[in-house]
């Protein structure tokens, strides 16, 4: 039975994603942002619900193994396997300003958890804990992230000349579509984390693991789906700025509001997890000054390195 409840967890919080997605990209649309901006914002934020709500319902329940491990593990499959399949799909153009100030951003994050994180080195702790003063600075660098969005939102609303009228009916259907989409992920969100964390008990598993490997690719499933749909519509933009979007939502908002409900214990092996996170993210600033494209040999790389991953954590466990 605890099979069945992850898998109708894991079958809601796509559907969920997949319907607010829908319903709030259509607003974005109608709003006349970039389809990048799009991708940063609404695309990202939707798709990173899942994590959100798996994460913060994790730590409600003082479960921080998958909390923490959710979020980094998401991250991980975002830069390697997701990237990796969407560009082998179609070559991602990464736009100038991706570079420059969104990728560095979604660095800036991964090394200010690490700070945060590291008690015992920085502190001489007896623990590592994120705690909710990290947690309320997290989230401080989100209201930052936000300003500089909502920064380029404005100028491409400056840019925009042409005028769209909706009717009022559209509008609404596209509200009720995010609407049913939250409270699809929010209850398949509480699924997924009481039964994972069955599953762990039943295996010996630590829910570190489990956050990094079951949760992780399922909360990232809807990021996955999306991206490939936006190669394949060749929305390189939406694509791009999904995943890093996502990557930053997922450690600063996701983390900064989960350690703020709760304090998470940090398990030492997630060190290396979030090391490597970093080292990804720098690659990936790399991959993308190659020609200002991350191409099919660049996908074929980041993929070949999740799959490793993946084969040294299990064993690691």
């Amino acid at each position: 039975m605890t099979y069945v409840l992850l898998l109708v967890g894991f079958a809601l919080l796509i559907k969920g994603a997949d319907y607010f997605v829908k319903g709030a990209s259509r607003i974005a649309e109608n709003l006349q942002v970039s389809p990048l901006l799009v991708g940063l914002t609404i695309v990202a934020f939707g798709t990173s619900s899942p994590e959100a709500t798996v994460s913060i319902t994790a730590a409600l329940e003082d479960n921080a193994g998958v909390a923490l491990g959710n979020v980094v593990g998401s991250n991980i499959f975002n830069i390697t396997f997701v990237i990796g399949l969407t560009a082998l799909i179609a070559p991602l153009k990464v736009e100038t300003e991706t570079i420059r100030k969104e990728i560095p951003f979604t660095l800036l994050a991964g090394i200010a958890l690490l700070i945060l994180m590291s008690d015992a080195v920085l502190q001489t702790a007896s623990t590592n804990i994120i705690t909710r003063s990290d947690g309320f600075v997290l989230l401080l660098f989100f209201a930052v992230f936000l300003y500089y969005i909502f920064e380029v939102a404005r100028r491409d609303r400056s840019a925009q000349t042409a005028q769209e009228t909706t009717d009022g009916k559209v509008w609404g259907k596209y509200i009720f579509l995010t609407i049913l989409g939250l409270a699809a992920i929010i209850f398949g969100g509480d699924l997924v984390v009481g039964s994972a964390s069955e599953i762990a008990v039943s295996f010996g598993m630590s829910t570190t693991l489990v956050g990094l490997t079951i949760v992780a690719i399922g909360t990232s499933l809807p990021e996955l789906i999306t991206s490939i749909t936006a190669a394949i519509k060749k929305e390189g933009g939406i694509a791009i700025g999904n995943i890093v979007g996502s990557n930053i939502f997922n450690i600063f908002f996701v983390l900064g509001a989960a350690s703020a409900v709760s304090p998470l214990a940090v398990d030492s092996k997630v060190f290396f997890d979030i090391i490597l996170m970093i080292v990804l993210t720098v690659v990936l600033l790399v991959f993308s000054r190659t020609s200002y494209t991350i191409g099919r040999r660049e996908g074929v790389t980041l993929a070949v390195v999740y799959i490793l991953y993946m084969i040294y954590i299990i064993i690691r466990n």
